[in-house]
């Protein structure tokens, strides 16, 4: 979970776990190496809102998740370049890359565990940012697949303030004249410098761009922001398309219910973790969902914001779940450096 301080266009989409103490060789294949990637073809992905992604494809010991006694699954998301995305499918370049949902992600996950790993059960889901977004969708989507559901600085629902934030990106990027409405013309310089700006004042908080910024240092920062935030027009498809996911998140919604009525048809045993200071997934809804049935919330106090799991250690609590989920109760971790 480190490195994600200066890497803010990653932020977005880091990292769904799937995790099983099974592993899977069900089909009787030989399994994996240990951190190999490798593409599961699920053929054509029927998408939410009536579009279909034609020839979809998807991607230790000791730590948070031990390796040691359990498989585990890291999936790339729909959008995020590795997964079918507009960026290198084919037949549906760029913009032509059908609308898709958290819930496409989902159902596209669960199709790799059930047709391609032929594994029905899972210990447990776990995902971070829009990894936690999906978690939320799995923990209501499949209630009966896992025992456990850990969604960390994700949300079951996009707040308006997220909803503002996605959509001043998406204009960002569509404002560069190199994006010509879609058939871009060369890289996006100016369009991904201001979405990356926008996205640096939300990452952490003013408290911490002040602490680790000084004025004097300023233009030095900017200048590497700057040269940092590049793309093309395959890049800035998949951001778009992935926000649009984000700004149409609502579980809620979905299911024709109230966010507590939601959070009640979760039967896997939850754990929040939110950040009081995250301003790119609003903890609100996150933690109303919890309270509905009663999970314990793990809050990170920390000015690092949406990155505080780089400033706070959160594994201890998340592995003492992994094993017995009634050994963890809702607590605050405070940050000794960043205040």
């Amino acid at each position: 979970m480190r490195g994600m301080k200066n890497n803010y266009r990653f932020a977005v989409c880091i990292l769904l776990l799937l995790i099983t103490r099974q592993t899977p060789t069900a089909s009787g294949q030989t399994p994996p190496a240990q951190g190999a990637q490798q593409f599961a073809a699920l053929g054509d992905l029927k998408l939410q809102g009536g579009g279909v992604i034609q020839d979809f494809q998807f991607l230790g010991p000791g730590k948070v998740v031990d390796t040691t006694n359990f498989f585990v699954i890291l999936v790339d998301a729909i959008g995020n370049g590795v997964s079918s995305s507009p960026s290198n499918n084919s037949k549906q370049r760029l913009m032509k890359f059908p609308v898709f949902t958290i819930r496409d992600m989902v159902e596209a996950e669960h199709r790799l565990l059930i047709d391609v790993l032929h594994i029905s059960h899972l210990r447990a889901v776990m995902g971070i940012s829009m990894g936690g977004m999906q978690t939320f969708e799995w923990a209501v989507a499949y209630p009966d697949f896992m025992d456990l559901a850990i969604p960390m600085f994700g949300s079951p629902q996009s707040t308006s303030f997220d909803k503002l934030l996605w959509t001043a990106q998406i204009d960002a990027i569509e404002l560069d004249p190199a994006w010509n409405h879609g058939n871009p013309t060369g890289p996006l310089a100016r369009g991904f410098a201001v979405s990356e700006e926008i996205g640096q004042m939300n990452l952490t908080s003013p408290a911490y761009r002040v602490a680790h910024t000084r004025p004097k240092d300023f233009d030095a920062f900017l200048t590497d922001l700057k040269k940092r935030a590049v793309g093309d027009g395959g890049l800035a498809s998949n951001q778009i398309r992935q926000r649009e996911a984000i700004i149409s998140l609502d579980i809620p919604g979905e299911l024709g219910l109230t966010l507590a009525e939601s959070a009640k048809k979760v039967r896997a045993k939850l754990l929040v973790v939110v950040s009081l200071q995250d301003h790119l997934a609003n903890p609100i809804p996150a933690r109303e969902f919890a309270d509905a049935i009663a999970a314990p919330i793990v809050t990170l106090d920390s000015t690092c914001g949406h990155i505080s799991l780089d400033c706070i250690s959160v594994g201890p609590s998340v592995a003492k779940f992994l094993a017995d989920p009634a050994l963890v109760r809702t607590e605050t971790l405070h940050d000794a450096v960043n205040h």
